[in-house]
C-alpha cells in the first residue's frame, strides 16, 4: 500500500515550512524548489500523477503492507544527488535533519526512523523516463517563475562531459584476477549449498593466485642499455606471467568440470551456473590477451579491450584535457537554456558529439518547442549537422573545423556569432555544477542505474536553480519590507 503523501499529526503543512533565506547551502535551495512545485496546485497535480507511475500497473496501491510515500522517495532522491551524498549520509539526514524531516511529512516529535536498505530500494524505483517527465514539469514551472511565456524564445547551449563509472584502472592482469575471484567465490557458495566438497581449498587457491598476481604486477621492464640484461628481464617477465596463467588455467578447468557434473532443474542454481560461466568466458578472454601481449609481443586492438567486468558499459574516453589523459565512464550531453535550466540530456553510448548534435536538439524541441537557437563547440561540427540543425533552429552557432573560407569567416566573425560564442561558456558552468553535485562519478551499478543516476542529477540541479531564484526573490521582498 502506497500513498503520495501522508502528513503526521501536528505536522505543519509543507507550504508553511520556513527556511533560512540567507543560507548558501544546497539543502535549503533544493527543499525550497520542491516546496515551490508542491505549493502550485497545477504543478503539484502533474508531479503526483507522474510519481504514481512508480507503483507498477498490476499492483493495487490501496492494498498490502504500507510502503514509503511517493513524495518522500522524490525528496530523498533529490537530496542525495543535489548534495552528492552516499546512502549513509542520506540515512542520517533523513532521521535527524529537522527541515528534511519536515519536508518528508514528519513532526518534530516523530519517532519514525528510516532503514538504509529501505531508502536504497525505494530510490531505485525511479526510472530515467519518470525523472525526465518530472524535470520537464519543473522546468516549465521555472520558466513561468522567470516570466517566460510559451511564446518566449529559449536560447540554448549544448555541450558534453564525462560521468565516470565506479571502476578501478583496468589492466588485463587485474581484470583476470577479478574474474577468478568471482569464479571461486560463486562456485564455493554453490558447492556449499549442494554439499559438494571439491572446493574446500577455494580460499587457499585464491591466495596463491593473488600472490602470483602481485609478483607479475611488480615486475618492470629493464631500462639498461645492455641488450643481455634487457633480454634477461624480458624472460623473467614472461616466466612470471606464464606461472600466473598456468595456475589460473588449472582453476578454470576445475571449475568447468565441477559445473559439468552438476545436474539440476532448480532455476536458481542454473542462474548461478550461468553467472559463473560468464566470468569464465571473461577469464579466458583475458588469458588470450595476456598471451598475445606478453608472450607474442602483440598490441591488443582497442576494440577488443574490456574496461570492467562489472560495469560493462564503461568506455575509455580521451578528451584531450590538460592533466586528464583518460576517463573511464560515459559521455553525457546536455542542452541548457538562458535561465540555467537543463532542458534535456542524453547518455551517449559509443557515440561522439558530432553523432548526437541533431538528435538531442530534435528531442529537446519535442519538449520545448520555443527553442530558437543553440550554440555548440567545434566537436559537434559536421557538414550534415550544419544543414540539419539549420532546419530545426532559427540560429545555429556551430563553428567549423579547420581553415575557414572567406564566406565562413564573415559568419563566424560577425557580432551576433561572437556574442553567442561568449555566452556559450555558461554551459561549462552548468557542467561544473553538475559534476560538483554528484555527476563526477556514478556509484550506481549497471547501465540502467547509470542513466537513472544522471537523470536524477539533472532534476536535482534544476530544483536547486529554482530554489535559489525563489529564495532570492523572497529575500529581496523581505529587505524591501524592512526598509518601509
Amino acid at each position: 500500500m502506497r500513498k503520495i503523501l501522508e502528513l503526521e499529526n501536528d505536522q505543519e503543512p509543507i507550504s508553511e515550512i520556513k527556511f533560512d533565506l540567507n543560507s548558501r547551502d544546497e539543502i535549503p535551495k533544493i527543499l525550497i524548489g520542491l516546496q515551490a512545485l508542491y505549493c502550485n496546485k497545477e504543478t503539484q497535480k502533474k508531479i503526483f500523477e507522474i510519481i504514481e507511475k512508480l507503483v507498477p500497473a498490476n499492483v493495487d496501491s490501496n492494498n498490502g503492507r504500507k510502503g514509503m510515500d511517493l513524495w518522500k522517495i522524490l525528496v530523498l532522491g533529490m537530496i542525495r544527488l543535489g548534495c552528492n551524498w552516499d546512502y549513509d549520509k542520506l540515512l542520517d539526514a533523513a532521521n535527524n535533519h529537522i527541515k528534511i524531516r519536515s519536508m518528508l511529512g514528519h513532526c518534530i516529535y516523530s519517532k519514525v526512523e528510516y532503514k538504509l536498505q529501505t531508502i536504497k530500494d525505494n530510490i531505485a524505483l525511479f526510472t530515467p523516463e519518470i525523472l525526465d517527465e518530472i524535470n520537464q514539469v519543473a522546468v516549465e514551472y521555472g520558466h513561468n517563475f522567470f516570466g517566460s511565456s510559451e511564446n518566449s524564445e529559449l536560447k540554448a547551449s549544448c555541450d558534453s562531459f564525462v560521468t565516470e563509472t565506479d571502476v578501478h584502472f583496468p589492466t588485463d592482469i587485474n581484470l583476470l584476477l577479478e574474474s577468478l575471484r568471482k569464479i571461486i567465490t560463486l562456485i564455493m557458495s554453490l558447492c556449499i549449498n549442494l554439499d559438494i566438497i571439491e572446493w574446500r581449498k577455494g580460499k587457499y587457491n585464491l591466495k596463491k593466485i593473488k600472490k602470483l598476481f602481485r609478483k607479475v604486477q611488480q615486475m618492470k621492464r629493464s631500462n639498461s642499455k645492455n641488450p643481455e640484461k634487457k633480454a634477461e628481464r624480458e624472460n623473467l617477465i614472461k616466466n612470471a606471467h606464464s606461472e600466473y596463467l598456468k595456475l589460473v588455467k588449472a582453476v578454470i578447468e576445475k571449475a568447468k568440470i565441477t559445473l559439468f557434473l552438476i545436474h539440476t532443474t532448480d532455476i536458481c542454481v542454473q542462474i548461478k551456473i550461468d553467472e559463473i560461466l560468464d566470468y569464465i568466458e571473461y577469464a579466458e578472454k583475458f588469458i588470450n590477451q595476456i598471451n598475445r601481449r606478453v608472450i607474442g609481443g602483440e598490441t591488443i586492438p582497442h576494440s577488443e579491450k574490456v574496461f570492467s567486468i562489472f560495469e560493462e558499459h564503461t568506455e575509455w574516453i580521451s578528451k584531450g584535457k590538460a592533466g586528464v589523459p583518460q576517463q573511464l565512464g560515459l559521455r553525457v550531453c546536455i542542452v541548457r537554456d538562458q535561465f540555467g535550466f537543463i532542458l534535456h540530456h542524453k547518455v551517449m553510448e559509443n557515440e561522439t558529439d558530432d553523432k548526437v548534435a541533431v538528435s538531442i536538439i530534435f528531442e529537446a524541441k519535442q519538449k520545448f518547442e520555443n527553442i530558437t537557437s543553440c550554440s555548440f563547440d567545434k566537436g559537434f561540427h559536421s557538414l550534415e549537422n550544419q544543414k540539419k540543425l539549420g532546419e530545426l533552429l532559427d540560429t545555429v552557432i556551430l563553428p567549423f573545423k579547420g581553415k575557414l573560407s572567406e564566406k565562413r569567416k564573415d559568419v563566424e566573425y560577425s557580432k551576433e556569432f561572437l556574442d553567442y560564442r561568449r555566452q556559450h561558456s555558461a554551459v561549462e558552468s552548468s557542467i561544473g555544477a553538475l559534476q560538483n553535485h554528484g555527476l563526477k562519478k556514478c556509484p550506481d551499478s549497471g547501465i540502467h542505474g547509470f542513466k537513472r543516476y544522471v537523470s536524477m542529477g539533472m532534476l536535482a540541479r534544476n530544483l536547486q536553480i529554482l530554489g535559489h531564484a525563489v529564495q532570492q526573490k523572497e529575500l529581496k521582498h523581505q529587505r524591501k519590507k524592512c526598509k518601509k
